[in-house]
């Protein structure tokens, strides 16, 4: 009997997981495919396989809950032949209006709507202190607003559902409203001209995170008397994009180019690490572990400009996020900007969390291979337009390849593009020139420029949009041209910059997105990988169909989710397993990071030990933490820990876990600072209702208040910095007045004084001063000249 019962656990082992399909609940094959797309991504399924004690949430609707229960579902041993996710789908309906009702939407959209939300319940601060202006390799300092309007065209981020926006590929017979538009100059299949190409080349930022967290650096660098690849050097060194938080998608409107270097050939591939030995490690590794048990005052007079001056270029500590959303999708690309006058070179570092590339057509693609194959710069040392050569060998394959299909008509096959072009066409260099001159800080003049950029930091998990659908002004049309991609070998050094951190540069196809159909109407459905057998299975809803290889290679790609590929993880995991499964007794234990722990299983790039997400400033545990400390550490032995230490250093060692008693004070002294604010604040303000005819009214901008407001109770444990009434002020005969229109709040005078106080900041805004008594003397005279008038 318990031979048979372990014949079982065996099969089970070894029984393909993850094939569950998802009913359509009406029109929601976008969501489906997005779904299946995303649980066949290992990095993040296993998080929420393996670390489900660290989805925590106080945020409503909580989809990450949802997401859980719907992954732990699908990989389920014993699992159903398909799942209905009713409480995903109405947590995505409360947060977007746009995928309310039965209408067929946009997965791309979908997709960018879910991770938002999940990196926004998931994420973590990670505190640091930055400026709050940034400074120029000309040592000018720049203020908001100094900024050329050219220079915020290119810096800004346009969303991505400008071009796919809202519900670009209709399906199941549901055509798309129509939304913000990218225009096409030419037919389908046609040239793409240079404004449309310039329209088209975005970032795809992870925009998610409120006004603009991304580094943005406007360096300037003076490139006539060294060569622009030494500035390129200079400026890149601390570019590290970090994320946006903010709830609504956008996307950024930089034009890149890529590195002009020799690539070497692409290395072979391996397949997923077996998930028995990642069980094993768990197995071996995974225990639960004992436990122990300033005032600021200003004067009440605050000068306009140099409120202004001291608000926008002070110091405060800002909180960066990150979560697993962050960690596993996020990449960063330098964009450069260069005036082709003076040789000005404006730098900045955007975060992406996908690409979404043009299909170039027949006109793009012959002037991208006349580039590749003469290797012609757009200007010389600065920004070569190519993204080099792929070795005699794929030259010749390649060459084969696109005579065979130049031998299908056209129109039956379309121009031969492949997912390599589509990138080099992302990251070619644009000239800035008639209507898109350049706006130059040092020319002070439109000048002709070229913009371009290159990947700084490539992300764990590669997400690619293919453009396929335009909206004119009066229709819509789908680009329907085949894209060939790798399923394995993806290399994207030929994008990277020099002075890239990233070491792993090749990617292995996990899932691809495909539609069916037309702009007006379609079905979506996925391609994917699962990560036991290395099988490649069709998703068709509530569906799930084994099929060949080929048949993915062959399919209509629209989103493209790519893995780091790398030989050397595989061998570092298998030597953990091997130093777990030691026989030795450990003198010593020490605990570790299970997040980390899961990077280390999951990413080709783990990165260094990060026990600080369960330990404060202090060394301590977090009061907050420590009733669900298990849920947060795994116990290794001592050989595996300083195994991982020397191999990916980090840290910090930790072999005892206790309460922070300095965090427990903080704590306590931060809730009594709370509660004196709030009830001191309800006091002044009653008083101040109570007043029939107040003396003195003064004006407090709502932005501030709001984030003092959600201070005090509780929602954010950064206080607000100092007060911030630049916003709602206009200077006015020497004088502050109020600005009409501004978003302020009333307050008494009492209550202005106390703020002022604890925060500082300024100016004081007034709108209602105190009556000046009259004077009796004066008032005597002017009865008396009244007699005497009255007399005449």
């Amino acid at each position: 009997m318990g031979e048979e019962e372990g014949s079982e656990s065996e099969e089970d082992e070894l029984k393909p997981r993850g094939l569950t399909g998802m009913k359509n609940i009406g029109n929601s094959c976008y969501m489906n495919a997005a779904l299946q797309a995303l649980s066949n991504c290992p990095p993040l399924t296993q998080y929420f396989l393996d670390c489900a004690g660290l989805v925590r949430t106080d945020k409503k609707p909580a989809l990450c809950k949802s997401y859980q229960k719907l992954i732990s579902e699908l990989w389920h041993k014993k699992r159903p032949s398909y799942v209905v996710p009713t409480h995903l789908s109405h947590g995505i309906k409360l947060l977007n209006p746009m995928f309310r009702g039965y209408a067929q939407q946009d997965t791309q959209e979908f997709l960018r709507c879910l991770m938002d939300q999940l990196h926004e319940e998931l994420k973590e601060p990670l505190m640091e202190c930055v400026g709050g202006s940034g400074e120029s390799s000309d040592g000018e300092e720049r203020l908001d607003g100094e900024r050329s309007p050219a220079e915020d065209d290119f810096l800004s981020c346009d969303s991505g559902s400008n071009s796919e926006a809202g519900n670009c590929g209709g399906g199941d017979g549901e055509a798309p409203p129509q939304g913000e538009r990218d225009v096409a100059d030419g037919p389908l299949g046609g040239g793409i001209s240079e404004k449309e190409r310039l329209k088209d080349r975005r970032v795809s930022g992870s925009p998610l995170r409120g006004p603009s967290q991304d580094m943005d650096e406007d360096a300037d660098v003076d490139t006539a008397v060294s060569q622009a690849a030494d500035g390129e050097e200079d400026t890149a060194q601390d570019a590290e994009g970090q994320r946006r938080e903010n709830n609504q998608r956008q996307e950024g409107n930089a034009i890149l180019q890529a590195d002009n270097e020799a690539t070497t050939p692409c290395p072979q591939s391996t397949p997923c690490s077996p998930v028995r030995n990642l069980q094993e490690l768990h197995a071996k590794l995974a225990s639960t572990p004992p436990r122990s048990s300033p005032l600021r005052s200003a004067g009440a007079s605050y000068p306009f400009k140099k409120a202004q001056l001291l608000l926008s270029s002070r110091k405060k500590k800002h909180s960066h996020y990150r979560s697993v959303i962050s960690d596993i999708f996020d990449g960063s690309i330098l964009s450069l900007v260069q005036c082709l006058t003076c040789d000005r070179v404006s730098t900045t570092v955007e975060t992406f969390q996908d690409l979404s590339l043009p299909i170039p057509g027949k006109e793009d693609l012959a002037k991208l291979h006349l580039s590749i194959h003469q290797n012609l710069p757009v200007k010389t040392n600065v920004c070569p337009d190519s993204y080099g050569s792929q070795g005699w060998i794929s030259f010749i394959m390649d060459s084969i390849r696109r005579f065979v299909v130049s031998c299908i008509p056209s129109w039956f096959w379309g121009p031969m593009v492949t997912l390599e072009d589509c990138l080099a066409a992302f990251f070619a260099a644009d000239e800035l020139k008639g209507d898109n001159m350049y706006s130059c800080e040092r020319c002070k003049k439109l000048r002709n420029g070229v913009k371009y950029c290159k990947v700084l930091r490539l992300p764990e998990i590669l997400c690619i949009h293919l453009k396929r659908f335009r909206h004119e002004v009066m229709y819509s049309f789908k680009i329907s041209n085949h894209v060939s991609f790798p399923l394995e070998g993806l290399n994207m050094r030929p994008f990277l910059a020099k002075d890239s951190p990233s070491q792993v540069t090749t990617y292995d196809l996990l899932s691809v997105i495909c539609h069916h159909g037309t702009a007006g109407s379609g079905h979506y459905i996925a391609y994917c990988q699962n990560v036991i057998n290395g099988q490649w299975y069709e998703f068709d809803d509530q569906y799930v169909t084994e099929v060949h290889e080929t048949v993915v290679q062959n399919a209509e790609a629209y989103v493209l989710f790519y893995r780091k590929s790398s030989e050397e993880s595989v061998r570092e995991r298998q030597k953990v397993v091997a130093l777990a499964s030691g026989k030795e007794p450990s003198l010593l234990q020490f605990y570790i990071s299970r997040e980390w722990l899961n990077k280390f299983n999951t990413f080709a790039e783990p990165g260094p030990i990060a026990n600080r997400t369960f330990l404060c400033h202090h060394g301590g545990i977090p009061p907050n933490k420590y009733n669900y400390i298990d849920d947060l550490v795994v116990i290794v032995p001592q050989n595996v820990w300083e195994y991982l230490y020397n191999s990916f250093g980090g840290g910090p060692a930790v072999n005892h876990l206790y309460v922070c008693a300095i965090c427990q004070v903080e704590i306590e002294a931060l809730a009594k600072r709370r509660k004196a604010e709030i009830d001191t604040f309800i006091k002044l303000n009653k008083e101040f209702q109570a007043e029939e005819a107040p003396g003195v009214i003064l004006c407090i901008g709502m932005q501030w208040f709001r984030e003092w407001e959600t201070f005090v109770k509780g929602k954010d444990n950064e206080p607000p910095g100092p007060i911030d009434n630049s916003k709602i002020g206009v200077i006015k005969g020497g004088h502050v007045q109020l600005k009409q229109g501004a978003d302020y709040g009333q307050i008494s005078e009492e209550t202005w004084q106390y703020l002022l106080g604890i925060y500082g900041g300024g100016p004081e805004i007034a709108v209602r001063q105190t009556a000046v008594p009259p004077d009796p003397d004066g008032l005597h005279g002017e009865r008396k000249i009244e007699a005497e008038t009255r007399a005449l």
